[in-house]
């Protein structure tokens, strides 16, 4: 399902990277390239109460393409559902964060680790369509639009990037700084901020023009991410503590009351809330392949439900 989205003017040239990106998913994922649009719709919305002919043709066809795409996708939870889209883009944008990751600590340097990264940190903004990032996500965030700039600037000036987080010269992490330095001669060997350049007038990374083309799988890249950091909700191996039942040792059982029953506490909005997040991760990860990860979630999910405590 394409859009035919007229150029943004530039009063809103700070929503045109999500319609990029909007662009590049319309095929390859349409559960991204619905919430990108969404995010570029009520970022744009924000910027001017008073809206020119042009701003307000290009916002009317963004509207026009997302009413046609909830009827087109009115099956499709990760549309309907917020929790099921969170839990569906922060399963993405994190995969995304990892393979690139991974290039950046084998040194493979090119156009795909820039895209990835750039496109990791596009989908961490529009997380934010759902509430405040975790600290974790807004880690990320950070670090891989910095990463995205700084990869950019050394391939452009035919330096060799530092892999990993860059070091200042008091040998802690360099986290704070002007972005603007990072297009500078020296980049290699000053510490660039974990910034991105603004978006105008200095334009983003050039990042290749065709997603399908130029980025691997990350899926398939994380099942070989051995060795970098754990994705979020990484479940107890044995969260909980579960004891296995035990017919023999327990001749007349007493039925475990159900959650749902007047004899138990009632649970919280916010405790059944969470449960459902736990379900839907477990469904998202199921989309991955990511068994593991799909049943340590139903684990917490069945805990939280049945006593009222959350094991994460």
């Amino acid at each position: 399902m394409s859009a035919n989205i007229p150029e943004c003017p530039p009063s809103l040239k700070s929503i045109q990277h999500y319609l990029k990106t909007a662009a590049e998913h319309d095929t390859r994922d349409p559960i991204v390239a619905y919430w990108c649009r969404l995010h570029a719709l009520q970022t744009g919305l924000k910027i001017t109460t008073k809206k020119t002919p042009e701003e307000t043709k290009v916002l009317m066809a963004i509207m026009d393409w997302l009413e046609e795409a909830k009827t087109t996708y009115k099956d499709n939870d990760a549309i309907s559902n917020e929790v099921v889209a969170q839990a569906h883009l922060e399963n993405y944008a994190l995969r995304l964060f990892l393979y690139a990751d991974k290039q950046d600590h084998e040194q493979n340097y090119g156009k795909n680790i820039v895209k990835a990264f750039y496109t990791a940190g596009i989908i961490y903004d529009v997380l934010t369509t759902f509430g405040e990032l975790t600290d974790e996500a807004a880690q990320n965030r950070k670090y891989a639009k910095w990463k995205a700039a700084y990869i950019h600037n050394c391939l452009k000036n035919g330096e060799t990037p530092v892999p990993g987080p860059m070091q200042s010269e008091e040998g802690g992490t360099e986290s704070e700084g002007n972005p603007g330095d990072m297009g500078s001669s020296d980049a290699a060997n000053t510490p660039p901020s974990i910034g991105f350049p603004p978006v105008d007038p200095t334009p983003p990374p050039s990042v290749p023009t065709s997603f399908n083309n130029s980025l691997p799988d990350p899926n398939a890249a994380l099942r070989a991410a051995s060795q970098l950091p754990p994705v979020p909700y990484t479940p107890d191996p044995n969260p909980g503590g579960f004891v296995p039942y035990d017919p023999s040792q327990q001749p007349q059982p007493t039925p475990t009351p159900m959650v749902y029953s007047d004899s138990v506490a009632q649970l919280t909005p916010d405790q059944i809330s969470k449960a459902q997040k736990y379900c839907k991760w477990a469904s998202s990860a199921l989309n991955y392949d990511d068994v593991k990860t799909a049943i340590g979630n139903l684990k917490n999910a069945l805990e939280l439900l049945q006593t009222g405590r959350d094991p994460a």
